[in-house]
């Protein structure tokens, strides 16, 4: 077909086909009848026919396509079932015949009636995940692996998306774009894809191909988990014989659409297709252009077709999204995309051959150069000074002679906080302190290129030096030969090669893009003769194989693919390749990481003393006096422990030993502990599957006062579950039995937060008490000024326990823990022996408690949860307010819980989408886990120092997935 028919052929609108003309074309032809639902298409007219036979789609198209192209798609349908790909059968006519040419009120078209397959496109989903980027790619391939033994003489065709025919029907098309701006931006697209192309189209390898294996032409379906599988591939109607790749290009270049801007978001796509399917290094090479010209043609067509047809939605659906595409495929340069490309297929551009350079600084030579560490791990970073601007530049400075940064380090001075994005930390060159004045001499033979003050450019022949401190540099244009000098510098020198000529690279890389730009900006070691190379990061995967290797497996870790975290700082922990994470929930940390009075004071002691709690030393008698202070009045005893298992475990011989009982209420979907007598009180099966059925007869479990979604609900709620308090109660004085006492959180902390109806706990102590039983308050989670409005969970009650059980947050990330009661209590355990806790009670562990208490005060943290707490509080009910998903806001201060529901009525608990919530947080750069025995509700507890601007962020970014949908 020459190019006129083709330009002809893609300037028809779509066929018209009324409702009446459809229903009568299907009972005369197919003999159905059914319901019609219009899909939409560029220039085919598609309908989905529902009828009593089942589901298919009406298919019709210009006359002028010949029928051997359209008998090649179906022949193609058949071959592909054949060998078990999920592709739709063909519904032949009545006639017998798959294909039909009717005229319909002088309409010529071709009919043809396909299986409808089950399930929906992509196409409008705002996020893909990795896998699912993966999954496109793996389909691809195994299409092109099965089309590659498919021939049909209707394979021969010309047609518009043919990248064969891209650069021709760009340039005819480009009028379209009426925008000047718009046109001169695909213009300069098309040029460039055709400059990397040209010199590859000999070596690329034709077959049949689908050409458009798109988010929009695979339908899916969620599974039990959520997760997205694939059902099968639609629209063959751009099958024919063309360059193997692409149809691979066709697939990335529609996944640009869900990239959020980043075009290497589709490498999972590249590297699933190399698995199956591997090309060839010009198939590699050539990917990326045709990914432009796809961009430059689907914009230009959709510009076009919409002049042509305005009435046409389906184009004017798409046009946006279209414009996204090239605009983000032009958001990085085509020589990165290639390297990146070529990398997630597992091979690289050839290392640059320095040999016979000449040292770009002779007078180093023989003389040391201190390389400075700015990583992650650097010791000269500590309490937050990398967050000063300058702070790796002062840092060299501080050196006594001459010293160097390192190329490829990530380094800490370049994290941020609470943004979506990844930062750029990877450094892509080397900083120097220099004597002032040293000299420079070009080590290969170049042009120089002014880039400003102390700025510009070595072009030689194979790379580009870039340069930045220069005193006396040459001028502009300059032609310098190898040795020639090259100015001097003013002290600080920094020093970036870059292999492509023309292209002129940041200074810092993202850690994903990061492999790339490094394979396009080696190390400049060989032209300074010094080494100047960070050490590689160690793998995080075999990190974790080793961990996995010799940590017993029910120690469980976050997220199936953690990230290698060794630095804390505030309410932030920062990964080894310098990405800030937001951490919402580390109760623990409750001052935040790495806090200097922490780390002082643990020095200082460490350094004078640390022994178990038997020895005499003042640290012990002073906490202890502290943490009487706090607790209501008539306390007047401390236990030290080492855990809050360890605080509730001796709770309950307290428990046993005061009352002379046994027998002990807990509260069922509670958690609170480990060890043998608390997991026995511990019912949540999210922790423990077996949870109520491996009960020993002295636990009694008494109905969850969960006001959301228990069997009575709302605040007046209390007489009824205090009801099966009373009965359980009833049963053992029935039976004789002494009680031992009730253990309960006084704010539902393992179910997210969630407050006892009024007036409970004052019921429940009041009955236990009156059988010669305790009251244990676990404040384990939820106690120690955490729930910003009061100090203690049982003041929200405005009960007092017998028995207060408290960690966590004591010792902010020190093993510590207390049990606090009154006299009588305590000795009641004497007549059972002596008790000590070795670590509990430590001079370290007391010091450090001690300063976790000053610096609560000090650096007003109750206040601080309060406060923000309140706002926190008020924009999760906003989006309790505003999704329906979001069922329920709970908790105060900085314990908090989202609870996701499928149903505001029956209150399916949305489990799936609550795990997908939290990985996604991840992306964004925040960790979040879920809680509850549904696991769905959103466990919210970060450190204490947590910001507004924070929480802002959280709270800004659950709400965009939610809009993106789960």
């Amino acid at each position: 077909m020459p190019l006129s028919t083709l330009i002809q052929r893609s300037s028809l609108p779509a066929p018209l086909l009324g409702e009446a003309q459809a229903h009568a074309l299907l009972r005369a032809h197919y003999d159905l009848q059914g319901s019609l639902q219009a899909l939409g298409s560029q220039q085919d007219l598609n309908l989905r026919v529902d009828c009593a036979q089942g589901r298919y789609v009406l298919k019709a198209c210009h006359g002028s396509y010949a029928q051997l192209e359209l008998e090649a798609q179906h022949a193609a349908l058949e071959y592909l079932r054949g060998q078990g790909l999920p592709v739709p059968a063909v519904r032949p006519a009545s006639n017998g015949e798959g294909l039909l040419a009717l005229d319909i009120e002088g309409q010529a078209l071709r009919v043809r009636l396909l299986e409808y397959l089950d399930g929906e496109p992509l196409t409008r989903l705002k996020h893909l995940p990795s896998r699912v980027i993966a999954e496109l790619g793996a389909l691809c391939a195994k299409v092109d692996l099965a089309l590659a033994g498919f021939d049909h003489p209707g394979l021969e065709r010309t047609l518009q998306w043919d990248p064969r025919h891209a650069q021709a029907l760009i340039g005819h098309l480009l009028p379209a774009a009426r925008d000047d701006q718009r046109r001169a931006q695909v213009e300069q697209v098309a040029r460039r894809a055709a400059e990397r192309l040209q010199p590859l189209l000999d070596k690329l390898p034709t077959q049949a191909v689908h050409l458009d294996i798109t988010d929009d032409n695979m339908v899916w379906r969620r599974d039990q988990a959520r997760q997205w599988q694939v059902r099968g591939v639609i629209d063959f109607g751009d099958l024919l014989r063309t360059w193997r790749v692409a149809d691979l290009s066709v697939t990335c270049a529609a996944l640009l659409h869900h990239a959020e801007g980043d075009p290497l978001r589709i490498l999972p796509a590249v590297s699933a297709y190399q698995a199956l399917n591997p090309l060839q290094d010009a198939e590699l090479r050539a990917l990326w252009p045709l990914v432009l010209n796809r961009a430059a043609v689907l914009v230009l067509s959709s510009e076009q077709q919409l002049a042509i047809d305005p009435g046409n939605q389906y184009i004017r659906d798409n046009i946006d999204h279209e414009w996204q595409i090239l605009d983000t495929a032009c958001a990085v340069p085509a020589e990165l995309m290639e390297v990146a490309i070529l990398q997630a297929a597992g091979r690289g551009p050839d290392a640059v051959d320095f040999t016979d350079c000449a040292r770009l600084l002779p007078s180093l030579a023989g003389h040391a150069v201190t390389q400075v560490d700015l990583g992650v791990l650097s010791a000269h970073c500590e309490a937050g000074n990398w967050e000063q601007p300058g702070f790796d530049q002062r840092l060299l400075a501080a050196q006594p002679g001459p010293a160097c940064s390192l190329h490829g380090q990530y380094r800490l001075s370049q994290t941020h906080i609470d943004r979506p994005e990844e930062p750029a930390t990877c450094a892509l060159g080397v900083e120097l302190k220099l004597p002032p004045g040293t000299a420079l001499q070009a080590p290969e033979a170049g042009i120089w290129q002014r880039g400003g003050d102390g700025r510009g450019c070595l072009r030689t022949a194979h790379w580009s030096l870039w340069l930045n401190g220069l005193e006396q540099a040459p001028a502009d244009g300059q032609a310098l030969a190898k040795g020639q000098a090259l100015g001097a510098t003013c002290g600080f020198l920094s020093v970036q090669l870059c292999r492509v000529a023309g292209l002129q690279p940041p200074f810092f890389a993202t850690p994903s893009r990061a492999a790339a730009w490094l394979a396009l900006c080696p190390s400049p070691r060989a032209l300074l003769g010094f080494a100047c190379d960070a050490e590689p990061l160690a793998d995080p995967q075999a990190l974790l194989a080793r961990r996995d290797a010799s940590f017993a497996r029910s120690q469980k870790h976050y997220y199936a693919q953690p990230p290698h975290i060794e630095r804390g700082w505030r309410n932030y922990l920062i990964d080894m390749q310098g990405r800030s994470y937001l951490d919402m929930l580390n109760n623990v940390a409750v001052l935040g990481h790495g806090h200097p009075r922490m780390v002082a004071e643990s020095a200082r002691q460490w350094s004078l003393l640390n022994t178990n709690s038997r020895f005499h030393y003042a640290a012990i008698a002073e906490f202890a006096e502290r943490l009487l202070a706090l607790a209501p009045p008539g306390f007047d005893r401390v236990f030290l422990v080492n855990s809050g298992t360890e605080a509730n475990d001796l709770a309950i011989r307290l428990a046993w030993a005061y009352s002379g009982g046994r027998d002990l209420l807990s509260v069922l979907e509670a958690y609170h502990g480990w060890s043998v007598a608390t997991d026995a009180i511990s019912t949540s099966i999210a922790d423990n599957p077996q949870a109520l059925e491996t009960r020993p007869d002295w636990v009694h479990p008494v109905e969850a006062p969960n006001t959301f979604r228990g069997r009575f609900r709302g605040a007046d709620s209390s007489a009824d579950y205090l009801r099966d308090v009373e009965a359980r109660l009833a049963d053992l004085d029935a039976r004789g039995r002494q009680l031992a006492g009730i253990i309960c959180e006084p704010v539902y902390g393992n179910a997210g937060g969630i407050s006892l109806p009024p007036g409970y706990l004052r019921q429940a102590y009041a009955q236990v008490r009156q059988r010669g039983g305790v009251c244990i308050a676990d404040e384990v989670q939820v106690g120690y000024g955490r729930l910003g409005e009061y100090f203690w969970g049982f003041e929200e009650q405005g009960v007092v326990p017998d028995i207060i059980t408290m960690a966590k947050g004591m010792g902010n990330g020190q093993p510590l823990g207390a049990v606090i009661t009154r006299r009588e209590i305590a000795e009641a355990l004497e007549a059972e022996g002596y008790f000590f806790s070795s670590a509990g009670g430590s001079p370290v562990s007391c010091r450090i408690g001690i300063a976790v208490l000053d610096v609560m005060r000090d650096e007003g943290l109750w206040d601080n949860a309060r406060e923000v707490g309140r706002h926190f509080k008020a924009r999760l009910q906003a989006l309790v307010d505003n999704y329906p998903l979001a069922g329920a806001a709970h908790g105060s201060g900085f314990y908090l819980g989202l609870e996701l529901v499928r149903d505001r009525q029956t209150l399916e608990p949305a489990t799936e989408e609550t795990m997908l919530l939290c990985d996604r947080l991840r992306d964004l750069g925040i960790f979040m886990q879920p809680t509850g025995d549904y696991l769905n509700i959103l466990k919210i507890k970060p450190p204490m120092c947590t910001t507004r601007a924070s929480v802002d962020y959280f709270v800004d970014s659950v709400e965009r997935i939610l809009a993106e949908g789960l």
